[in-house]
C-alpha cells in the first residue's frame, strides 16, 4: 500500500490522530514513538504493520516496551506523589 493509499484509508476511518503522527513525521516534528509491542498503535493488524512501516520509513524510530515496564514506571511516580 503506498503512502497515499494508506492516508485515504485513515481518513475513510476517520483516524485523525494517526494522520496528525504521520504529518508530524512527514515534518520531522516527530523522531521517536513508543509502543507497547504487544498493544501496538492500531486494532487493526493489518493497518497497525502499515503505519508503522511508513512511520520508520519517514525517519521515526520505534521504540518497543513492554507493558510491566509501564505498569512498573506509574508505580514508580505514584510512589514519588505520595
Amino acid at each position: 500500500m503506498t503512502a497515499e493509499e494508506l492516508m485515504a484509508v485513515l481518513e475513510k476511518k476517520k483516524m485523525t490522530d494517526i494522520i496528525e503522527l504521520i504529518e508530524d513525521a512527514q515534518t520531522g516534528d516527530l523522531e521517536e514513538l513508543e509502543l507497547v509491542e504487544s498493544l501496538g498503535l492500531l486494532m487493526d493488524q493489518e493497518l497497525n504493520r502499515e503505519v508503522l512501516q511508513l512511520l520508520e520509513s519517514l525517519g521515526v524510530t520505534i521504540i518497543y516496551v513492554s507493558g510491566e515496564d509501564d505498569e512498573e514506571e506509574e508505580d514508580d511516580e505514584e510512589d514519588e506523589q505520595v
